[in-house]
């Protein structure tokens, strides 16, 4: 099953109700044993999707909005495993992940997901060549360190597939994971004119939540979001929060380029 959620203009933010936000950039649906449940952005067309296999294998399925007989017939694709180990079939070869270890699967491979326990987080771009699957440990991706003598933002970002390293169309994807002390992530802020960002919150306890804050710099909004939940940054929007403790989030991107630094900075003096 694939949702479609069109492309939003920033005047629709900020007439919007906090419902009507989150029903246009709030992703809360994706995860459920034995299925395969999308979210189709309009925005660079980025399609993230769910899959918690339980006791039997999913493949994707339902693709009438992407107009394919397979996910990855015109798409690649990053993985991340979420949960407990699991693996990923690719044209039937096993690839076994285990907690916050990756995945990159280029153009034109069928693929198929299993491992009792295991909760994927995929995040798809359309792709026009064809790049080699490759498995990417977490342990064997050095972190940027970005500290915060105050506290208050340090955290260690994993670049997966960023333009540097292994290559991909245009979808970029890794994990930061913030210090046990820290709350804030990707302060100071920053837009991306060229490429459409998710965020993927997670490692969040039943009670906890992370206020998102989303919009044009001068005309700021936010959601409370919880574990296992998506916000959706189209290129004109901020896309950073604070939570009410510790928490790791998976970002995508996909646009016009790979270049990571490809960003626009806000100064917090900036904000409204």
């Amino acid at each position: 099953m694939i949702e479609l959620r069109h492309a939003a203009g920033p005047e629709s933010m900020s007439r919007a109700t906090t419902q009507e936000l989150r029903e246009r950039f709030l992703v809360d649906t994706l995860f459920s044993t034995g299925e395969f449940r999308a979210v189709l952005a309009g925005l660079d067309r980025m399609l993230i999707a769910g899959v918690v296999p339980g006791e039997s294998e999913v493949v994707p399925s339902g693709l009438d909005l992407i107009g394919a007989d397979t996910l990855l017939e015109r798409r690649e694709l990053g993985v991340i495993n979420l949960g407990q180990p699991g693996y990923v079939l690719v044209d039937g070869e096993r690839h076994e992940l285990g907690h916050h270890d990756g995945l990159y699967v280029g153009r034109g491979h069928d693929v198929a997901f299993g491992g009792a326990g295991a909760i994927f987080y995929l995040i798809s771009a359309t792709a026009h060549a064809d790049h080699p699957t490759a498995v990417i440990p977490h342990a064997s991706v050095e972190p940027v360190e970005i500290e915060d003598p105050r506290g208050a933002g340090s955290r260690r970002l994993y670049r997966y597939v960023w333009g540097g390293g292994h290559a991909s169309c245009q979808l970029q994807f890794g994990i930061t994971i913030l210090e046990p002390r820290a709350a804030w992530n990707t302060i100071p802020p920053h837009l991306h004119t060229r490429r459409t960002e998710i965020y993927l919150y997670t490692e969040l306890g039943e009670d906890d939540r992370v206020m998102h804050f989303m919009g044009e710099p001068d005309q700021t909004r936010h959601l409370v979001v919880g574990n296992h939940e998506a916000v959706i940054a189209p290129p004109w929007s901020v896309h950073f929060g604070a939570g009410s403790t510790p928490y790791a989030f998976v970002w995508a991107m996909a646009g016009e380029n790979t270049d990571y630094g490809d960003l626009q900075p806000v100064a917090l003096r900036d904000l409204r």
